[in-house]
């Protein structure tokens, strides 16, 4: 076993804690697997929600108020490196073609997995499944858990963190990793600010029932009130996106199921025949939102935390993967170099390889919701002609296929 500064880990509690057992921190501890094995780190995840204590034994009990995430290809991908996505994708809808057009104009982009030459464009899975299987593969580690707990101070010392817990632990650790979503406090509490640029939209959630089936069809649909996105669930249901103005979405809130409907069908149109039901209504205010220091020496932010984005693409989870699988390709590399954990070298290698994708993708999301948001003569014409040209012109419609779906960068 392979360890850097044996002397300096000893006088920590551990290596690595992270801070979030949600999604991004589960998928954290998993890529970290096979390194806690070769190098004998010492992880601790930090989880606020009370879990099952044996995630094997809970019954999976699927609803239809179920959030869901739609998983590119490359996520995909990068799962099965995890060893997770053999359990992952029986829960999964594939997405065969992505159809992208403008309420009121005729252009239009389709994108089909046959076309690039792969099984699927992507996949729609319920957050509670993934979260079920990335736990399950949690619970064959040797990782220390703390849940139900919370970080209540976090201090920098020297050569790591300290972290007090609510349920009384004192941990200190070479690598902190905030994993907790952009709410926790806990940036603020270090001082780390963040860039924040409201969209002056609110997103509504909801699964709604269709009356043909969807064929593996993902929508995304641009209106004067904003973008909506339909994504395919198992059956002849689909989870809806429906961006608003802020402040408009209460009307829709408060509408009896059957009026929603209507409203959603004259908002939406007919490609995906009569919105038959909906399920529980959820709403979420959206803003670009950037960590202005995603790394400090022994400190790294992940997810949420370090960044938030406009869902019009669907980017955010898979953008998050990627930093969780470039986090531990550095840290590995740092521990080859044997330097420690935390060492801010191998932290700025990290966030160099992160800073180029997260603008790529912040660019490209940013400016569909600027694009299509505008509204000066003749442009809509402009966006309606750009539509038909990208779906005219086969190699720059396979190259944005395939950067949104996670293979190139």
């Amino acid at each position: 076993m392979q360890q850097s500064n044996p002397a300096a880990r000893r006088a920590l509690t551990h290596d690595i804690v992270i801070v979030g057992g949600g999604l991004v921190g589960a998928s954290l501890g998993c890529a970290l697997a096979p390194l806690i094995e070769r190098y004998g780190w010492r992880v601790a995840i930090i989880e606020s929600a009370p879990m099952a204590a044996n995630p094997q034994e809970t019954t999976w009990q699927p609803s239809f108020d179920a959030r869901a995430s739609a998983i590119a290809e490359g996520s995909a991908q990068r799962f099965q490196q995890l060893g997770v996505w053999e359990a992952m994708r029986t829960e999964a809808t594939p997405i065969k073609h992505i159809h992208i057009s403008e309420r009121g104009r005729l252009g239009a982009t389709r994108l089909s997995a046959n076309e690039l030459g792969v099984a699927a464009l992507g996949h729609v899975i319920p957050n509670a499944w993934m979260g079920r299987v990335l736990h399950q593969r949690l619970s064959q580690l040797p990782l220390e858990w703390h849940c139900p707990a919370k970080v209540e101070q976090l201090t920098p010392i020297a050569g790591g963190h300290h972290l007090a817990l609510s349920d009384g632990s004192q941990l200190t650790a070479g690598l902190t990793v905030l994993a907790d979503g952009g709410r926790s406090g806990l940036k603020e509490q270090l001082g780390i600010g963040s860039r924040r640029e409201p969209y002056k939209q609110t997103a509504l959630i909801a699964h709604v029932g269709i009356s043909q089936p969807h064929q593996g069809i993902a929508y995304e649909r641009f209106t004067q009130q904003g973008p909506m996105a339909l994504l395919p669930l198992p059956g002849q249901a689909m989870e809806l996106v429906w961006t608003h103005p802020s402040g408009s979405e209460h009307a829709h809130m408060a509408l009896p199921e059957r009026e929603f409907l209507l409203q959603l069908q004259r908002a939406f149109g007919d490609r995906v025949g009569r919105f038959t039901r909906v399920g529980s209504r959820h709403t979420y205010p959206l803003s670009l939102v950037t960590a202005e220091e995603p790394v400090r020496s022994g400190l790294a932010v992940l997810g949420n935390a370090a960044h938030a984005l406009h869902p019009v693409a669907g980017q955010g989870f898979n953008l998050a993967l990627r930093g969780v699988m470039d986090l531990v390709e550095a840290l590995e590399q740092g521990e080859l170099a044997k330097r420690p954990l935390g060492d801010m070298s191998t932290l700025l290698a990290f966030e160099k390889q992160r800073s180029r994708d997260r603008a790529n993708v912040i660019r490209f999301s940013d400016g569909l919701v600027r694009l299509f948001g505008l509204s000066f003569p003749l442009l809509p014409h402009a966006r309606a002609a750009g539509l038909i040209g990208l779906n005219l012109i086969g190699p720059l419609r396979r190259g944005l296929a395939r950067r949104a779906m996670g293979l190139e960068r």
